[in-house]
């Protein structure tokens, strides 16, 4: 082969490596991550305004018949009425105390029950029994027994949301209590923790992710009791206005107790659901 062949064929080649290192590499796409993303402000909302958009929709367009479910505008005009002749706010006094008191016996009753049940094999033989029996049975179902030991006055009210409460905050703190991990325990005994130490430091923290799990459902069956057990000879309460309304056919006022409801509900899911990110704000989960 001629120098002259050589010489064009290593300047091809120069030129080909030349276009090689001049052209631009392609650009790896990001990789899109998994999970469900950023949480969105105010994302709570987005649910109850869009049924609150569709019941509009649908009373606008004359498709929904206003005996049967009044629109949105005239259910805002009567609770309007009602908290104007002080009706709704007395009621609503009345039920958030019976959910309140309730919610507080039942909590303390529902973890004071999974610590001893937690911390102890003879306290888990005594306690866990009686309390999946308590479990498989209602707590409604409990009111005529309740009427028979306590009468229809306050006290049956508060006892009957206060066993609809503490049935899911003993199971998930028992759980929680169960599924620490076992090297912390191991780790207590090497530095010679006592007794209240470890429970103070290791038991208390790895169970509080439970405990909370188990008080946002707490809290709705407290509102779920509450309905029940204020139409039960009540004098007060929004379950008692919603029942007098019944009589007299009084569909809107209805729609307005329910609406209080579900509204209390909500608030109180989001007040739990807040105090679960700041007490855990150490993990890392996909919740953000």
């Amino acid at each position: 082969m001629s120098t002259t062949a050589l010489d064009r064929k290593a300047a091809t080649a120069k030129a080909a490596d030349a276009a090689a290192v001049s052209s631009p590499r392609p650009r790896r796409q990001a990789r899109k991550k998994l999970g469900p993303g950023r949480p969105i402000p105010y994302g709570w909302a987005l649910g109850p305004l869009l049924l609150l958009a569709v019941w509009a929709a649908g009373s606008g367009a004359g498709l929904i018949d206003a005996r049967s479910l009044p629109a949105p505008w005239a259910i805002a005009g009567t609770a309007g009425d009602l908290i104007g002749d002080g009706r709704l706010q007395s009621n609503f006094a009345t039920s958030a105390g019976r959910a309140l008191l309730g919610l507080v016996f039942g909590t303390a009753a529902g973890l004071l029950l999974a610590l001893v049940s937690g911390l102890s094999r003879l306290g888990e033989g005594i306690v866990d029994g009686p309390v999946q029996i308590k479990r498989a049975i209602p707590s409604l179902a409990l009111i005529p027994l309740l009427v028979l030991w306590f009468g229809i006055g306050e006290t049956m009210k508060v006892i009957t949301i206060a066993l609809g409460v503490f049935v899911p905050v003993y199971i998930h703190t028992h759980n929680g209590l169960r599924t620490i991990d076992s090297r912390y325990s191991e780790l207590a005994e090497t530095v010679r923790l006592s007794r209240i130490q470890f429970v103070r430091h290791v038991v208390l923290p790895g169970a509080l992710p439970g405990f909370l799990l188990g008080l946002r459902f707490a809290v709705t069956a407290a509102w779920l009791a509450l309905v029940v057990v204020e139409q039960v000879n009540a004098t007060s309460g929004i379950g008692y206005m919603m029942e007098l309304a019944r009589t007299y056919g009084q569909t809107d006022v209805i729609i307005v107790g329910l609406v209080v409801y579900g509204l209390l509900g909500l608030v109180s899911d989001a007040l739990v659901r807040l105090v679960e990110r700041k007490a855990l704000a150490w993990r890392r989960t996909l919740a953000g």
